[in-house]
């Protein structure tokens, strides 16, 4: 999809990549940017930030509450207009205890944001694209969604949830012939201050405005699958093709990935 004259609508808009990608998105002629974010003093000084670059506009949203998303999409449609291109970008990581250790309302807060949020924003929205045949969803996922890591098995199950549901959709409306479009997106670690503490020691932690840039890229080439770094398109074939246990050694000792949630401290 070609952002030229589209109104462009992010969760979690307000800070890191989703503000970056807001920027870019501005920078390729939108017609008007939309900010869905839980933070006001963010969504205020974003709104100060881009406004120099075009129309911009912010508000307060807790994606994980339908009601309040059934809200603010009536809101935004009546003062901004059809969304042309959603970016499911919010999400959450609440701590690196490991399984045992994590409580119920941590994982119910995980999953909400993660994984049921998504759905809930994309749920409303998708019956107009289909009306209008025109839009795409973009969600971004993470590698932890395609990957197994310890200390982060409640978010690595939100993000497999998020990936799951992305693709099958996707594929409905591929077979329902829709021009409506769909792209995964699966990052890496990335260096926003989420994951602070997180220690990589072969695979570089990414920069907000390369993965931005990516995310943004793919989005007007209609990818339907974008990994960043490319090579985390071979996870799922390097799984198919090693011994569970060989998988584990290079993954996990050699590379390093096992351990890199260890002295995880994230955004304060």
């Amino acid at each position: 999809m070609k952002i030229n004259n589209r109104n462009v609508l992010i969760t979690g808009g307000a800070s890191g990549i989703g503000k970056i990608m807001g920027r870019i998105a501005l920078e390729r002629g939108a017609k008007c940017l939309i900010i869905w974010d839980i933070n006001e003093r963010n969504i205020a000084t974003t709104i100060e930030e881009l406004s120099a670059k075009g129309k911009v506009k912010g508000y307060r949203v807790d994606v994980g509450d339908i009601e309040a998303v059934r809200m603010a999409y009536a809101t935004t449609v009546k003062e901004c207009g059809d969304i042309d291109l959603l970016i499911n970008n919010a999400g959450i990581i609440t701590s690196n205890r490991t399984f045992d250790e994590v409580g119920i309302e941590e994982i119910d807060r995980t999953m909400r944001i993660n994984a049921l949020a998504p759905m809930y924003v994309a749920r409303v929205m998708l019956p107009d694209m289909l009306r209008r045949g025109v839009g795409h969803i973009c969600n971004i996922t993470s590698a932890g969604g395609m990957l197994g890591n310890p200390r982060m098995a409640v978010y690595g199950a939100s993000k497999w949830a998020a990936i799951g549901w992305s693709d099958s959709v996707r594929i409905e409306l591929q077979e329902q012939k829709s021009h409506v479009r769909v792209t995964t997106v699966t990052p890496y670690y990335i260096n926003t201050g989420m994951f602070d503490g997180v220690k990589s020691p072969i695979i570089p932690i990414l920069k907000p405005e390369y993965v931005a840039k990516r995310v943004i890229r793919a989005i007007e080439k209609n990818r339907i699958f974008r990994g960043i770094p490319f090579g985390l398109h071979f996870i799922r074939f390097w799984q198919f093709i090693l011994p569970i246990p060989v998988f584990d050694f290079f993954f996990g000792k050699v590379f390093g990935i096992y351990h890199t949630m260890d002295n995880f401290t994230g955004r304060k």
